[in-house]
């Protein structure tokens, strides 16, 4: 019986033993085909290369006109090899010039072959160029044969990643892994970020692609998979909050996958073939997502995602890598892209060296790019695809302000965006030029410009954007990026550089607001929830857990020593949360009286007003609290009913629609009323357009990312409030306008040349 498999070996060795000659690039592709068609008993092997403008190149040839090599040339789609790297699909063909996408190149002399079998060349499922064999007697290629030139493929895939055959292109071409590519998604953040793309979860290169014993290589990726199904399996059981809802959802898929008997089959398959485990994992994944890619079931396209992972995961497995040191590897112009990810990852990165973020989901609402906000680093998402045609190291442009990117770009426009920079840095020297001057509007109103803040790295930005103070510190931040809960000193000590660094302007600490999407890796005692943003989270379960909260009050009074202390509980629901956090807050406060310390000299206690139900009860919860602030993102997606996590509805409503802001004025009307300070902290507050309407609504103090204090103070002392005042009360009552309300404050201020 014959080894099907024993072809394919040979074949692999006579290319190692090629790659490893010092060759121009030409002569080693041309003997690449050649043996290939020796190998494959083939009387043709062709090579065809996929440059930038979608022309698929003919780069070397056994069996053709060899006169017609980088000179044949088909268009994507065009041909049999035209179709096969438009589909990534291989063609398996008897007589092929039967075949409806049959073209016929002259220059080549192939008219008197009729058998044909072509392969994509594929690279992270992008198709890079197309393999082909063809013979004169009509006969169907058998599968080992199929599976040999595919792994052949893979092999040329990385001589064209690397560089090599760039010099063979003709001057002013280029191939398609190095081609501009364009994305155009959503603006969550804004500013202009030029720099060098670092991939948020790299995909391992594999350079040892051939193996010198195939059982060896079966039992590595056997022992490989027996510990990525036995950590998939630990990480289920644990069953903490980390890994509940859809992370959960997530994990039970990549136990189907990490279980699925034809996925390991294929790879077996590869092994047999020649390649090493690690490479037959990026041989069987690559072909893996090219076909995802052309699915159009959603459903399956998205779960292409998972598989991409636990491919990196049974890679890191068998290559035996541990989490890289980022800070290390990071060039000084990091761009991170990333599908997603949480907002302690973010963090992780070293803030000095970051120039931008892209996301391919995600929402302007999300904690990621809050945090990123924080950091003043332009973010654009709903990139689709970014992650696939992006490789560590490549050039790339984040427009935050009109939501798009540019991968690998041209150098006139990349002089363009380092103009447009420059043009940015003057207007923020304009902006700190005002951050001494009175925040008032024209017609003299006084209102406090606060930033919102988490982590000791954002303290220096108080005095650099000229806030009026900190109007929400994200005491969570300090959780999030801890491996355990943070002792009541280090609590301690973080509350007490806060106030230090404010030199006596206010500064109002939320309490601990965990849960939903904030989740702590190390805090195991939350239920799986159906829906966890509307679940266990924030002052619901710190109720619960009241040592939690107890630690914390206890950390902040002693902190506050001596000073004004103003804490603020999120998502209050009914006035008698505040009554029990009250409750808490007393008994504090009373066993440091027994104990001597130094406590604060006074004690402001606010509600965050996030949830609806808090729109019924206006008057009471005024006269409960000492403030109230304003939480604009929860708040409209519950008004709303939008998940603002959810990427599908992230853009479908407008939080300046005239509900929303009817909503808003409701709130600023009774802490009028009840002579109680209202603040608004959620993004709203950090755009010029809708910081204007929340003034004209009657907000006298609004909290934003320091970033936008420069912009928003710009703004505000252009704005004549007093009109302003009076087209709300022309429009925002009114039955029905001609015109949605973001465009008519736009046209407000661009009838009086109020820079938004």
């Amino acid at each position: 019986m014959r080894d099907t498999a024993s072809g394919p070996r040979v074949l692999l060795k006579r290319l190692r033993e090629l790659m490893q000659e010092p060759l121009e690039p030409q002569e080693r592709l041309d003997r690449i085909v050649r043996d290939i068609a020796s190998n494959m008993v083939a009387e043709v092997c062709s090579l065809y290369v996929l440059r930038a403008d979608s022309v698929l190149e003919l780069y070397a040839t056994e069996g053709l006109n060899p006169n017609a090599v980088h000179l044949a040339q088909l268009r994507l789609g065009e041909g049999l090899v035209g179709t096969i790297a438009a589909s990534a699909r291989p063609l398996n063909l008897s007589n092929a010039q039967e075949h409806p996408a049959f073209a016929y190149l002259p220059e080549t002399g192939e008219e008197i072959y009729n058998s044909f079998l072509g392969v994509p060349v594929l690279r992270a499922g992008r198709t890079l160029g197309v393999l082909v064999v063809q013979n004169k007697t009509m006969r169907h290629y058998r599968d080992d044969e199929v599976e040999a030139l595919e792994t052949t493929a893979m092999v040329i895939a990385e001589m064209i990643a690397t560089g090599d055959l760039a010099r063979l292109t003709r001057p002013g071409l280029e191939l398609d892994l190095r081609r501009p590519v364009s994305f155009t998604g959503l603006s969550f953040n804004e500013g202009v970020g030029l720099g060098h793309v670092v991939l948020h979860e790299p995909r391992i290169v594999v350079t040892n692609l051939f193996n010198e014993d195939s059982e060896e290589e079966i039992k590595r990726l056997d022992a490989s998979l027996g510990s990525l199904r036995l950590s998939i399996d630990d990480m289920l059981e644990r069953r903490e909050v980390a890994f509940e809802g859809e992370h959960r959802q997530v994990l039970e898929a990549y136990r189907m996958f990490a279980n699925d008997s034809g996925w390991v089959r294929r790879l077996e398959e590869a092994i047999r073939n020649g390649l090493t485990a690690e490479a037959a994992v990026e041989k069987v994944q690559s072909d893996m997502r090219a076909r995802m890619l052309h699915m159009t079931d959603p459903y399956l396209r998205e779960r292409m995602s998972d598989f991409d992972d636990l491919a990196n995961r049974l890679l890191r497995q068998l290559m035996g890598r541990g989490p890289d040191d980022v800070a290390a590897s990071l060039p000084k112009d990091a761009i991170v892209v990333a599908r997603s990810m949480g907002a302690a990852e973010l963090l992780d990165y070293p803030r000095d060296k970051l120039r931008g973020l892209v996301l391919e989901d995600g929402a302007a609402t999300s904690h990621v790019v809050i945090v990123a906000r924080a950091m003043g680093i332009p973010v654009a998402g709903q990139m689709k695809g970014a992650v696939s045609m992006a490789e560590n190291g490549d050039a790339i442009i984040v427009d935050g302000e009109e939501g798009t990117i540019h991968l690998r770009p041209q150098p006139d426009l990349e002089a363009a965006y380092a103009e447009k920079v420059r043009f940015r840095a003057r207007r923020q020297e304009v902006y700190r030029e005002l951050r001494k001057k009175p925040s008032v509007t024209k017609d003299g109103i006084q209102v406090d410009l606060l930033m919102n803040a988490g982590l000791a790295v954002d303290l220096p930005q108080l005095a650099e954007a000229g806030a009026a103070g900190i109007g929400l510190f994200r005491t969570e931040l300090q959780f999030m990026v801890a491996s355990t809960f943070p002792r009541a000193e280090a609590q301690e000590r973080l509350y007490r550089d806060v106030l230090d660094a404010a030199r006596g302007k206010p500064v109002t600490f939320r309490t601990i607001d965990i849960g939903g999407d904030k989740v702590l890796p190390y805090f195991k005692d939350a239920a799986q929830e159906e829906n966890p943003a509307l679940g266990w989270r924030a002052i619901r379960l710190t109720l619960d857990r009241p040592g939690l909260l107890r630690t914390q009050i206890r950390a902040l009074l002693k902190a506050c020593g001596g000073r004004e202390l103003k804490l603020m509980l999120p998502m209050v629901t009914e006035l008698g949360e505040i009554a029990q956090a009250r409750e808490i807050i007393d008994r504090e406060v009373r066993h440091l009286s027994r104990f001597a310390h130094h406590l604060p000299t006074s004690l402001k206690l606010g509600a965050m007003l996030e949830v609806p139900s808090l729109l019924f009860q206006l008057d009471e919860l005024m006269k409960a609290v000492d403030f109230v602030s304003v939480g604009s993102n929860d708040l409209f997606q519950f008004v709303m009913a939008v998940d603002r996590g959810n990427t599908q509805l992230s853009d479908r409503f407008d939080a300046l629609s005239t509900p929303f802001l009817r909503v808003l004025k409701q709130v600023a009307d009774a802490g009028a009323r009840n002579q109680t300070p209202v603040t608004l902290c959620g993004e709203l507050a950090g755009k010029p357009i809708s910081a204007m309407a929340l003034v004209g609504l009657g907000y006298r103090s609004i909290s934003m990312s320091p970033a936008s204090i420069g912009p928003v103070k710009a703004m505000l002392t252009e704005l004549p409030l007093a009109e302003l005042q009076a087209f709300f009360d022309d429009n925002l009552m009114a039955p029905a306008q001609k015109s949605p309300m973001r465009a008519l404050l736009q046209a407000f201020a661009d009838d009086r040349s109020i820079p938004l």
